[in-house]
């Protein structure tokens, strides 16, 4: 943005102009903008919000105090103008890191020196390796890279990622972007992932600024002519409470991260961007953010203008402030700030406070302390490493889920299948596989490259595009299919399906797909891989039961390896170990159920969404996937059978009788001892593999009103056993944190009687009982 003219009229001309005659100076030798404070800066770096040993807090009173009025509200914004006087560049808070950096915001660009950078596989199928240190050390990367872009002056370092909302919907276009439908998974997600962007935290430092999104329930984008806009997300407290906000609250209390962004959507009549119990009382208050609240883009402006939640537009934008906002992406705050101020509906203390919580994250970041630091020397050396671009290959090898295998059909092997048909259109795509929110690729391998290392390939789009409106290929397919020792068909979807603003209507492939993989099947005269490229679930019901269809692989969108990563699996190279991190329905589950309705447990003829409440059939369960070899478990030690809670206060009061269970917030927590469980894991098959322990918690019946729940996944955790090995995990449960179920009035309890945990094929019940 242009500088503020007001303060070039009110400040010392001769500073600004060595100011700039030194931004000009470093600007030659640097891509990066010279900030205040930078050593190269003697006219500011004295002040007193440049000395590196004040405490934060007291540097950012001291900026906020030699700011005026229209220089704070031109920082309220994500193009934040720049402050001439005082040797402050312009700044864009909008910058993405969903699974690489991408240039998707403003803030981030690629050329030159930065051709591209690491693109992992799309969340979802990260998301299914169920493997928390991957997670993190993602995160550890990407931030490496983001540095890296920084020191060169092409990207920021906020960053608008994760999108920790629930995949509540299977047909939601962002689906793809999200850890999938379970709450834990996705705060475990959310959690592992900010600390690898933001680093380990020391001196409450940032390597960069994370931020996780869209709170909350926002899970419909554009659906039956309902958009996000428009929606008014209609949520009962207890599925607030254990459901939509379960990511939020962990990557706050868990992740530590520094931003959190509200959404489009209202909840329950009320803009999220403008209501107070969400943001101020809850964030702010509840969860103790360190950290600032940032719109949605334009959401500010929505509300406005769309939404008509106010009758001007001061204040829609006082209803922001005052609910807690403190960044806007969009103009909106630029605009109108001044005039709700003036009309007394804001004060400037108000935006001051906004402020403090946004330039406190800067200095944080080191932005008001120089090119200092541990990463100052990260450069264009530093992106698209050969070990980032195996950590992408590793990803999507732990992603890719094997959902079908037919006697043993996979692996393949080169000696025997020396010929192999390629066949869909999803067959040789590069940037499909990266999904949305992604940036540029350092370099890709598709499915048709990938397994061309292996064997000869014979290849055939089979129709042109997912859209798939013909059959004018099908011939040469099947001609392909009848010569080769085996046929892979890669097919699915792209974003042409589903995205951002683009809601499936279905959950079949689309157009002639399933006519080209069952005449491909009939012609081929080797086994029949299906690979499915996706976000959200695909009823594949005819395949999963045509006995010449011998495998199904989904791969999700597996990133700028996925093309390799398939052809290792369906080789042998790699054994698969993912499960999926959603259920897939049948076409009738949502033929009669809007996207509008958000309640989460099953009334009537509702049926109930996600593997918690829904107990109708499935095409494939949640946390399902096969491998090479088998796995099985057992207890290693005898865990106690026998659990006793107490309140506070040896108080019966704090025990409701009626619900049998006692509130957790009365529960004296602290001291439950915690029950260990020793599982373990058996591989006894031929092949080494990385397995999932999936601990469930099945709840008493007992008095609580509307609990529903099927089970609910406690913890998880990936363990790797060579073949004809042991290996022992162990998981400590604890009655507060694992055990509770929520109320109808979202309150959170432990209910008395017998919990059932589910462990693979094991059950094992504990029986809690109140200790008054």
């Amino acid at each position: 943005m242009s500088p503020n003219n007001n303060s070039l009229l009110t400040g010392n001309k001769v500073v600004v102009v060595l100011v700039f005659l030194l931004y000009l100076v470093h600007s030659s030798e640097s891509l990066r903008p010279l900030f205040a404070c930078d050593p190269a800066n003697g006219l500011t770096r004295t002040l007193r919000f440049c000395r590196a040993n004040v405490p934060v807090h007291v540097r950012v009173q001291d900026l906020i105090g030699r700011l005026t009025l229209q220089e704070k509200i031109r920082l309220l914004v994500n193009n934040a103008a720049a402050v001439p006087r005082l040797g402050i560049g312009g700044y864009e808070w909008w910058s993405e890191a969903l699974h690489g950096v991408s240039d998707v915001g403003p803030g981030a660009k690629f050329g030159g020196a930065f051709p591209g950078a690491t693109s992992f596989p799309q969340v979802i199928t990260t998301a299914a390796s169920f493997n928390q240190s991957l997670w993190e050390e993602i995160g550890r990367v990407v931030s490496d890279e983001a540095r890296a872009m920084y020191n060169g002056g092409v990207a920021g370092l906020t960053y608008w990622s994760p999108n920790v909302n629930i995949l509540r919907d299977p047909r939601w276009g962002r689906g793809q972007e999200t850890p999938g439908e379970d709450p834990v998974v996705a705060g475990k997600y959310a959690a592992s992932y900010v600390r690898g962007l933001q680093g380990n935290g020391a001196g409450n430092r940032l390597k960069v600024a994370a931020c996780c999104k869209h709170y909350t329930a926002y899970d419909l984008d554009n659906w039956n002519g309902v958009d996000r806009f428009h929606f008014n997300a209609k949520v009962t407290k207890q599925d607030l409470e254990d459901t939509y906000n379960v990511p939020f609250k962990s990557c706050v209390y868990e992740g530590k991260v520094a931003s959190v962004m509200c959404s489009y959507n209202q909840v329950n009549g009320k803009p999220t961007c403008a209501d107070e119990n969400l943001l101020k009382n809850t964030i702010r208050g509840q969860w103790r953010l360190n950290g600032y609240i940032v719109s949605d883009c334009d959401s500010v402006d929505v509300f406005f203008n769309q939404q008509h939640y106010t009758t001007t537009p001061e204040e829609a934008a006082a209803a922001s402030i005052k609910a807690g906002l403190d960044l806007d992406c969009g103009p909106f705050l630029a605009i109108f700030t001044e005039g709700a101020v003036k009309k007394g509906l804001l004060t400037e203390n108000d935006v001051n406070l906004a402020l403090a919580n946004t330039i406190t994250v800067q200095m944080r970041l080191g932005m008001f302390d120089g090119n200092l630091g541990p990463y100052a020397n990260l450069g264009p050396r530093d992106v698209c490493t050969p070990a980032h671009q195996h950590l992408a290959l590793e990803a999507a090898h732990q992603g890719i889920v094997l959902l079908k295998n037919s006697g043993r059909s996979l692996p393949l092997s080169p000696r025997r299948h020396h010929t192999v048909a390629v066949i869909g259109p999803n067959s040789d795509v590069t940037e499909t596989m990266i999904g949305n929110y992604a940036g540029k690729a350092c370099a890709y391998t598709s499915p048709l490259q990938g397994i061309s290392r292996y064997a000869k390939t014979l290849h055939q789009e089979g129709c042109a595009g997912v859209a798939c409106s013909g059959n004018q290929g099908f011939g040469a397919a099947e001609a392909a299919a009848r010569q080769a020792d085996a046929t892979v068909l890669v097919m699915g979807l792209d974003q042409s399906i589903e995205a951002e603003t683009l809601d499936r209507t279905g959950l079949l492939l689309p157009g002639y797909q399933q006519n080209l993989v069952t005449r491909v099947a009939q012609a081929s005269r080797g086994p029949v891989i299906l690979v499915l490229m996706s976000g959200g679930p695909i009823d594949v019901s005819f395949a999963k039961n045509d006995p010449r269809v011998a495998a199904i692989i989904w791969a999700g969108y597996p990133g700028q390896a996925g093309g390799a990563a398939i052809a290792d699996i369906i080789f042998g190279a790699a054994n698969p170990g993912g499960k999926l991190p959603m259920t897939w329905y049948p076409q009738e589950y949502v033929a009669k159920l809007p996207m509008t309705l958000m309640a989460m447990r099953a009334s009537g003829n509702y049926p109930g969404r996600t593997y918690r409440f829904y107990k109708g059939p499935v095409v494939f369960p949640f946390g399902f996937g096969l491998s090479y070899t088998t796995f099985t478990h057992s207890l290693a030690q005898s865990p106690l059978a026998q659990l006793s809670v107490s309140p506070y206060k040896i108080n019966t009061a704090m025990f409701n009788s009626s619900s049998n269970s006692i509130k957790v917030s009365h529960a004296n927590c602290g001291t439950f001892p915690k029950m260990p469980l020793h599982v373990e894991v058996s591989n006894t098959g031929e092949f080494d593999g990385t397995h999932t322990v999936f601990v469930f918690a099945e709840p008493p019946e007992n008095g609580i009103k509307g609990l529903g729940v099927n089970k609910q996944l406690i913890a998880f955790q990936k363990v790797h056993v060579t073949a004809g090995a042991k290996r022992t995990v162990k998981v400590d449960i604890e009655a507060c944190k694992h055990l509770g179920v929520v109320d109808e009035y979202g309150m959170r309890r432990i209910p008395m009687g017998e919990h059932k945990l589910h462990i693979g094929e094991i059950k094992h019940t504990i029986l809690v009982q109140p200790q008054l």
